[in-house]
């Protein structure tokens, strides 16, 4: 297997588990255990910093697995709307590839379409 491979399997299944309940309530869990060791420490610094740290790492790579996971959502989102306009007739082809136009581009058809809605009476 490749290392995309492995990566995008990793971060399925990360994915998968991360946003389960019992996943939430091993957070949930965590943070008790934590707060509830505070009179142990003294609610020193070294305490806070075992939080902020662990929290902080967890957050830090979950950025990269929910972006992972947004981008696959996006091109299979892409796909179907695709296929959609493929298969529907009097669909402007063009509008097929709207992923691979700049910003600028976008935004000037986006105002064509405002404009043709207006026409319709679709819009004020």
């Amino acid at each position: 297997m490749t290392r995309k491979g492995i990566f995008e399997n990793t971060s399925q299944w990360l994915a998968d588990k991360a946003g389960s309940a019992p996943a939430f309530t091993l957070a949930l869990s965590g943070i008790a255990v934590w707060a509830a060791s505070g009179p142990l420490w003294g609610f020193n610094d070294t305490w806070q910093l075992v939080v902020n740290t662990g929290t902080t790492i967890i957050t830090f790579l979950m950025v990269f697995l929910i972006q992972n996971t947004q981008n696959r959502d996006t091109d299979e989102i892409h796909i179907k709307l695709d296929e959609l306009l493929h298969a529907s007739q009097g669909a402007h082809d063009h509008l097929l590839s709207l992923e691979d136009r700049n910003a600028e581009e976008l935004k000037a058809l986006r105002e064509q379409y405002i404009e043709l809605g207006r026409k319709n009476g679709d819009q004020p």
